[in-house]
């Protein structure tokens, strides 16, 4: 989640906002000189839009602290760049012929930051804290098959599954399953985080910056610079200034025109892929919001087109629920999927508000820099058919607790995306995710799809489950779900070997050196 200054809605759209774009494109090419040296004490600066205040590895949903995290904390598993289950502080797991049992193998010579081994124990107390419906864990869902954990011995865990979980692997590559020390305080984690990654906690000031020092003992290889530190720069014009000062070393930006105007001589635009989505959250378990028909009416009134081109300047792609590569939805299999005003207004008679009703749109003034203009956008596509939205624009704090309380009616959101469909949505959409309360929408058949979906490992019937799921939830409008972002890395010209992935992971962020 990105937190900016409110700016002015955007008046460009259509081809104005394509040629914005193609305009950024065209100077991505740019002719910088190579880098010099790498130097071992080198500070890299990476700039965010707000302070990263979820610093307990499973509590964290926002993106500064999934950034931050993820390069202090470990998981067993990650991805490669295509998004596939890699080895990390395992190896990959061994699975029983009946895909019942996991047997991770621990890397030898891991440690944390404190000094301490670490060991199955840990992995063992990670797991059970996340399983622990007292921690309210982002990832609990990620466990629903588990059964037990063992630390078989101080190298080797062993979990046990109660069915099949095809996509139980894809739950363990994210910073969520981060692995804590078992004998550190989780209130102490939340201030003074301890984890096996290439950086240590070294010092925070709040709203302004969190300092790490790279990691001695990283098992994973020599870290590539001395300091990293997060500066938190909330407004994105500040930050193009600090690009082109060469006070702050690379930054993300989702505003093709911003990106563009922080290019120069030291400052070079890379395009970065997202597996994330933009989407109108709806509650159906408010009241307002009950009638399906109501929602209908909502998504058949909006043109998701229309918002890219006028909140993200053409930035985007049009999207359906599922982004994961192999089990994508076809943007285009929903009820209108274009704006359809006049089918728009049957639904509303439908649901017995002809004359359209009322809706609270929670927003961010921030969390990312297109939020307020995607809800004005929403607000003025929505009153074309009477539905009257107010817009409740929340600093990124507010809106977080709100959001994670499900406190609220509906919200612009940006969520992230995985390889695996499970992994993105049975948190949200079956009766025990752990999630459930923030979508505000479950059913028999929803908590059945997902159930047969995990049961296989074969990805063409996996596939055609979730062509199931996504129809499901686009044919009820649980959700609208708006676009993709195209995201755009700004990175100073003395930095080398800086990550630019397909998912926008930056957990190898450790690699890059700074001349």
């Amino acid at each position: 989640m990105k937190v900016t200054r409110t700016r002015a809605r955007s008046l460009l759209a259509g081809t104005a906002a394509l040629a914005a774009s193609a305009l950024l494109l065209a100077g991505c090419s740019g002719t910088a000189a190579k880098p010099g040296p790498a130097k071992a004490d080198a500070q890299f600066v990476f700039g965010i839009t707000a302070d990263p205040t979820q610093l307990v590895p499973w509590t964290s949903t926002s993106e500064q602290s999934v950034q931050l995290l993820s390069q202090i904390y470990t998981p067993l598993l990650t991805t490669d760049d295509k998004g596939v289950p890699t080895a990390d502080l395992a190896d990959l797991p061994k699975v029983s012929s009946d895909g019942l049992t996991y047997t991770f193998t621990l890397k030898k010579g891991a440690k944390f930051s404190d000094g301490s081994a670490l060991d199955s124990t840990d992995v063992k107390y990670t797991f059970d804290k996340i399983m622990d419906p007292a921690q309210k864990a982002a990832s609990r869902s990620y466990f629903a098959s588990v059964a037990s954990v063992d630390a078989t011995d101080p190298q080797t865990v062993t979990v046990h599954l109660s069915h099949p979980d095809a996509s139980f692997p894809a739950g363990l590559t994210g910073v969520n399953t981060g692995i804590v020390p078992s004998d550190v305080s989780i209130e102490s984690l939340q201030t003074k985080p301890v984890g096996s990654g290439p950086f240590v906690f070294s010092s925070r000031v709040p709203n302004e910056s969190i300092t790490l020092t790279r990691n001695p003992d990283f098992f994973g290889g020599k870290v590539g610079v001395a300091k990293l530190q997060f500066r938190v720069i909330p407004d994105q014009q500040a930050m193009v200034s600090a690009l082109k000062t060469g006070a702050v070393d690379a930054s993300e930006f989702d505003n093709p025109v911003t990106a563009k105007s922080a290019t120069s001589a030291k400052v070079a635009i890379k395009k970065a892929g997202s597996l994330q989505y933009r989407v109108l959250q709806l509650r159906a378990a408010d009241p307002v919001l009950a009638n399906v028909n109501s929602r209908l009416a909502i998504q058949c009134a909006l043109s998701r087109q229309d918002i890219i081109d006028s909140a993200a300047l053409g930035a985007g792609t049009v999207t359906g629920p599922i982004t994961s590569p192999q089990y994508r939805s076809d943007p285009n299999d929903q009820p209108c999927p274009k704006q359809d005003l006049a089918k728009a207004k049957d639904y509303l008679k439908k649901a017995g508000t002809p004359d359209g009703f009322s809706l609270n749109v929670m927003t961010s003034q921030g969390l990312y820099s297109t939020a307020v203009d995607e809800a004005q956008a929403v607000q003025s596509e929505l009153g074309k058919v009477g539905i009257k939205v107010n817009v409740e624009s929340l600093d990124s704090d507010t809106y977080v607790q709100r959001w994670l309380a499900g406190d609220f009616q509906a919200a612009i959101a940006q969520n992230a995306g995985n390889a695996d469909p499970n992994t993105m949505y049975a948190r949200y959409f079956t009766s025990t995710g752990s999630f459930n309360k923030v979508a505000g929408y479950s059913s028999p058949t929803l908590d059945q799809l997902f159930s047969q979906a995990v049961a296989t490992t074969d990805v063409a019937k996996r596939k055609a489950i979730y062509q199931k799921i996504s129809a499901e939830l686009v044919d009820n409008a649980v959700w609208v779900w708006t676009f993709t972002p195209q995201t755009f890395l700004a990175v100073n010209t003395s930095v080398s070997d800086f990550p630019v992935r397909l998912d926008g992971n930056i957990s190898t962020l450790w690699k890059a050196t700074v001349s």
